[in-house]
């Protein structure tokens, strides 16, 4: 991959000289995150989206499940310490975070938000998380995710 093909999430990675690989699929705004891991073959388990919410609070919070599953509200809030967990508008993530919806990464937020993973991750040897822009992915294993984005594994589906 050429220098200009990289994203800041790659480029945050190189500077810590954090191993990774990089994936890229077209574009395609119909799919979801399950059909994309399958477009690239890859175990839709594997493959985890990155969700930013506001507690009751007003804090903002991180979430990094699976695709193939739906964030559980009660444990969000329960892993936050908030009383509740909302998910936020979408025309919210570009400036809150400087990610698009499709190509949030939990890496290279603008600002650094309390972040959780779900535990499954750990599992793996690797996983996938968006590379801060649509159609594009890394793999790295799950111990470097956790050190480069702050996150606190839980059970949060």
């Amino acid at each position: 991959m050429k220098n200009n093909d990289k994203t800041n999430v790659m480029r945050l990675l190189d500077g810590k000289k954090i191993s990774y690989t990089a994936h890229t699929y077209e574009q395609d705004p119909t799919k979801t995150g399950e059909e994309i891991a399958a477009l690239l073959g890859e175990d839709a388990d594997q493959v985890f989206k990155t969700l930013v919410t506001q507690g009751k609070s007003g804090q903002y919070y991180v979430f990094v499940i699976p695709v193939k599953e739906e964030l559980d509200l009660k444990k969000a809030a329960k892993a936050s310490g908030e009383k509740a967990i909302s998910m936020i508008k979408q025309k919210d993530l570009l400036p809150l975070t400087g990610y698009v919806h499709g190509g949030c990464s939990p890496i290279g937020m603008k600002k650094q938000f309390p972040t959780f993973l779900h535990e499954t991750a750990i599992l793996f040897d690797a996983v996938f998380v968006s590379a801060g822009k649509v159609g594009y992915q890394i793999e790295l294993s799950p111990d470097n995710l956790i050190s480069m984005a702050g996150c606190v594994l839980q059970d949060l589906v």
